[in-house]
């Protein structure tokens, strides 16, 4: 026979919902002998968030008041809403506890019907002395009891509508809106108190209350700062400095009145930095002064801000003339040049200064917040509400509504995305109702995630539940946000069928202009062309333009982006991998738009070698290739070819890959300056070899037999250095040496032909960046022979080697060709470029002069020295002739000096003790910002330059490429000149002075 088991209290209650059972069955025994049997009770207790917190709340308030148990018992919807209160707010039924008469505020039919709308202004007034019914109404008094009685009252309006939301009887936008006015009475009461403390003198001045965020647009939190605008206007005969003292105080009262801590704690701080000038502007100011700023001053965050300008306290007239007024300026806003880089700018400053440990708690600021459906919102309406008054709506839900019925946003789209930001909005809600604290921040603990998820109605697995439900719409909050700017944009061109929204051609180009595109009729046919018709490449097109437009949109330059993306895709479009790679991989398709719309040179490369695509989809295709293994493939393309041409074509398309490689990795911050230098110049090491291999080839052949001659290409400059840049021309000198036998005429013959042979293979036209060949640095210049023997070289050196072609020679190593013949050449000339002696007294002064005239002379005509990377003061001569000329010095007993690269000899001669450490690290700043500018400007433009463009808009998209935010170029130009000033004053000192 079984015998029955029998439940325990504890047991019941555990099973019931109850965290700890125990002392569930203790407090519920305080509360009466019946109150374990009170079905109704115990009922409602566990449908609550927190079962555990309502009773803990409940026994309090019942120690204080012993006759709410009975009410309670008589009175269901009593019940419901204070318990749901209790299991929520633990500050609220504190508060209750506190002041145990406001319970009976839930009771009856007012607790469920909706407020009048002078109703809580009313009340908060008559709670602080003062009368509603006065037009500048003042409180009794300015003082403790005062503020105190604000705040209480202030908290009892707060408790009946948390009842009224947590029980389900008020949708969000109707608590936002009732949050919002009961602020706005709070504001209201706090300046009677002001006026109050002012005595007479608030007789002398008309002061408006302009709410504004949230709070202006009726959309306010449980617990925020409130934000607000104070504009006023002196009464007749009132000097207008007085009435402006006058209301700066009652100003400042207000404040207080609402942030000051009493006996019944604060409201809320009142923020007044959205005013102009924020808080380093005055507090208050004349409507005529608001004006003033906004038109000549005003940034356009401050318009975004007014967007949402409501009149919520004081003189009603003065506040809504003030709101007219600014809002024909609001609706202009979108017209001025750089709105929406403005406006994205401030979004990425929002996002950057998010906590690390917030990164993906953040319910406001966070990736798919609610700062992302409010910028989303507010950016289409500044957009077009210029032309469409309907779209003039201050709350985010309200202004959504009307974009979709404007056809600005697709219908699904909008319910989506107001669905997000409800409930994301009573997420936050909950957070803030726990302790009554301004909190955007889901917290980790299971306990709290638990009482959040059963407040929405979870009850199976509220913590599961609510985790997967809230990332779910963070996601596709995040994702709408990304689209909802550009889809519009597809369905105006492409009118794809089945679409709802529909722009028109009005309108997308509206959209576009403000996203930045300075061409949009141009950019709606790019848009038409990539998505018309029904091929599979069109239908890939749609999906993946939507979110590029953004990314276009965020580079320097959208046109040329977008530009950019039609011909690569002309190009590619059929390609099945291409459209797969773009639409499978974000990665790749967010880099290949920010690098169109960068760089023209990426572009012209990218055009000519279109699979390079495939390389943008990790860092690691990026790093560089080793110099063997390029060396080795290019050997091979050549050896595949018959004919000389076709075989360098093979090693010039090698190189224009191995180009773009070298500039992607560039532009997205994987290899810096030094590193792009030695890439650039072993690839044209490379491309040089091949080209010789190709001419040695060609002459051998001409010649009926093998070549009577060793021959070796020497770099020089930039080249010898590793320090090629995108725009290098290659710097080199040609020596042959005659084989054993050889006729010294055929040999040289031989050595000419390969010469020329080489320099018409490498400048012969095709669609890849030149490679020019100088042979300028040779022993007498443009008028001496293009090739010479390695003992003609021996026999000029020893006669007549001038001290520039000592310094030259500086960065001379072997480049291409014979080897060994190269090491014998830079044997040769190491002791003319390393002497013994170091540099001779007339020697210095032939390098000074020389440098002095060059600086006089070589600087193109009209050119600004300050900004020219080469040439002008602090730039990159300046620093490459004081490496060369400690080198000169002092190379023949310091073997580290011993280099052709500028920064490894300054690094030297620090190591040495010839060079202060904090003069090589100023030289060397300066050259690589120097170095940097210039490839920057290649990368940019498509073409070389060694000045700064004075032209703004070619200045941002330097710095930009620079990786300066939108609005930083003259920050850009600050930095540049600081760091070569600074490298001028080294200069000056250590090669013009004793220092050398």
């Amino acid at each position: 026979m079984t015998v029955p088991r029998i439940e325990t209290t504890a047991g019941r209650l555990a099973r019931l919902g109850f965290a700890d059972a125990a002392r569930a069955g203790r407090l519920l025994a305080e509360l009466g002998p019946h109150a374990a049997d009170d079905a109704g009770l115990l009922g409602d207790l566990v449908a609550v968030a927190d079962p555990d917190l309502a009773l803990t709340s409940l026994t309090r308030l019942a120690e204080r008041d012993p006759g709410v148990l009975a009410a309670l018992r008589n009175d269901p919807g009593l019940r419901g809403r204070l318990l749901g209160v209790f299991g929520v707010s633990a500050a609220l039924a504190e508060h209750v506890v506190r002041h145990p008469g406001h319970w009976k505020a839930l009771s009856g039919p007012s607790a469920v019907h909706p407020q009048a709308k002078d109703e809580p202004r009313d009340d908060l007034l008559r709670a602080v002395g003062a009368d509603p019914r006065a037009a500048e109404p003042r409180a009794a008094a300015d003082d403790t009891e005062t503020l105190s009685a604000l705040r209480v009252a202030y908290r009892r309006r707060l408790l009946c509508l948390a009842a009224r939301d947590i029980t389900g009887l008020v949708p969000l936008t109707e608590v936002t809106a009732e949050l919002s006015d009961l602020a706005g009475a709070a504001l209201e009461a706090a300046l009677a108190i002001a006026r109050a403390g002012a005595g007479e003198a608030a007789d002398q001045v008309r002061l408006a209350v302009i709410g504004m965020g949230k709070c202006g647009a009726r959309e306010l939190n449980y617990i925020s700062d409130v934000d607000v605008v104070f504009v006023a206007e002196p009464r007749d005969g009132v000097p207008e400095d007085e009435a402006l003292r006058v209301a700066t105080r009652l100003a400042q009262g207000t404040m207080r009145a609402c942030g000051v801590s009493t006996p019944e704690g604060a409201l809320w701080e009142v923020d007044a930095g959205l005013r102009p000038e924020g808080r380093a502007g005055p507090l208050v100011r004349t409507l005529a002064s608001h004006l003033a700023y906004y038109r000549r001053w005003a940034k356009t965050w401050e318009f975004q801000a007014l967007l949402k300008a409501r009149a919520v306290a004081g003189d009603p007239a003065l506040g809504a003339e003030y709101t007219v007024a600014v809002g024909e300026l609001v609706w202009q806003a979108a017209a001025r040049p750089g709105f929406v880089e403005d406006v994205q700018a401030m979004r990425r400053r929002v996002e950057a200064h998010i906590r690390a440990d917030e990164q993906g708690r953040q319910l406001k600021l966070g990736p798919g917040g609610l700062r992302d459906i409010e910028f989303a919102v507010q950016l289409l309406q500044l957009v077009h509400g210029r032309h469409d008054p309907l779209l003039r709506r201050r709350a985010t839900l309200t202004a959504l509504t009307a974009l979709s019925r404007g056809g600005y946003v697709g219908r699904d789209d909008a319910r989506a995305l107001a669905e997000a930001y409800a409930f994301l909005r009573q997420v936050e809600h909950l957070l803030q109702l726990h302790r009554l604290r301004r909190t955007h921040v889901v917290p980790e603990d299971p306990a709290a995630l638990r009482r959040i998820g059963r407040a929405l109605g979870m009850t199976t697995d509220p913590v599961g539940e609510f985790t997967a439900r809230w990332k779910r719409h963070a996601m596709e909050a995040r994702r709408l946000h990304e689209k909802l700017f550009y889809r519009p944009l597809l369905q105006a061109v492409a009118r794809l069928p089945g679409e709802e929204a529909r722009l028109s051609a009005a309108a997308a180009k509206a959209r576009l202009e403000a996203l930045g595109y300075a061409d949009p009729q141009g950019a709606l046919r790019h848009i038409a062309a990539l998505t018309d018709g029904v091929s599979r490449r069109a239908a890939i097109q749609r999906t993946l333009l939507p979110v590029m437009l953004g990314w276009f949109a965020d580079a320097p330059d959208p046109d040329a982006g977008l530009l950019g993306f039609r011909q690569v895709s002309d190009k590619l479009g059929t390609t099945p991998w291409y459209l797969r790679l773009l639409r499978d991989e974000t990665a790749v398709a967010a880099r290949m738009a920010r690098l169109l719309g960068t760089s023209r040179y990426v572009t012209g490369l990218l055009l000519h070698a279109p699979d390079a695509v495939a390389m943008l989809g990790a860092d690691a295709e990026l790093s560089p290739r080793p110099a063997g293994a390029l060396a080795a493939e290019a050997a091979a393309a050549v050896a595949r070819h018959d004919d000389a041409e076709s075989a360098v074509i093979a090693a010039r398309a090698l190189r224009r890959k191995e180009l773009f490689r070298t500039a992607v990795a560039d532009l997205v911050g994987v290899r810096d300056i030094e590193q792009v230098g030695m890439a650039l110049s072993e690839l044209n090491d490379v491309t040089i070899a091949a080209a010789l291999s190709a001419a040695v080839g060609k002459v051998a052949a001409d010649l009926g037999g093998g070549l009577p001659t060793r021959f070796a290409v020497i770099a020089m400059g930039r080249l010898g250095g590793f320090e090629s840049s995108y725009a290098s021309d290659a710097d080199v000198m040609f020596v042959h040496e005659p084989l054993p036998g050889a006729a010294e005429k055929d040999a040289t013959d031989a050595a000419f032909a390969v010469a020329n042979e080489l320099r018409r293979l490498l400048a012969a036209p095709a669609p890849d960046p030149p490679l020019h060949i100088d042979p300028d640095l040779r022993p007498e210049g443009r008028q001496g022979p293009l090739v010479r023997s390695l003992a003609s070289y021996a026999a000029y050196y020893a006669r007549w080697s001038a001290p520039w072609e000592a310094q030259a020679l500086l960065r001379a190593r072997f480049s291409a060709g014979d080897e060994g013949l190269g090491e014998r050449f830079t044997a040769l000339v190491d002791p003319l470029r390393y002497p013994r002696g170091g540099v001779p007294a007339a020697a210095l002064r032939e390098i000074r002069r020389l440098k002095a005239r060059m600086e006089a002379e070589r600087l193109p005509r009209g050119a600004d020295p300050a900004l020219h990377t080469k040439l002008g003061p602090g730039g990159l001569a300046d620093v490459e002739w004081v490496a060369q000329l400690i080198q000169l010095g002092h190379a023949h007993k310091v073997p580290g000096l011993r280099t052709t690269r500028t920064l490894d000899a300054l690094r030297a001669a620090v190591d040495a003790g010839l060079l202060a450490p904090g003069d090589a690290e100023t030289l060397t700043h300066a050259w690589r910002f120097a170095s940097r500018v210039r490839d920057a400007i290649m990368l940019v433009k498509g073409r070389a330059a060694d000045s700064i463009p004075a032209g703004l808009r070619e200045r941002v998209l330097i710095s930009r490429a620079l990786g300066y935010p939108p609005d930083a170029s003259e920050d850009m130009l600050d930095d540049y000149r600081r760091a070569t000033r600074r490298a001028r004053r080294v200069v000056e000192r250590v090669f013009y002075g004793d220092g050398a």
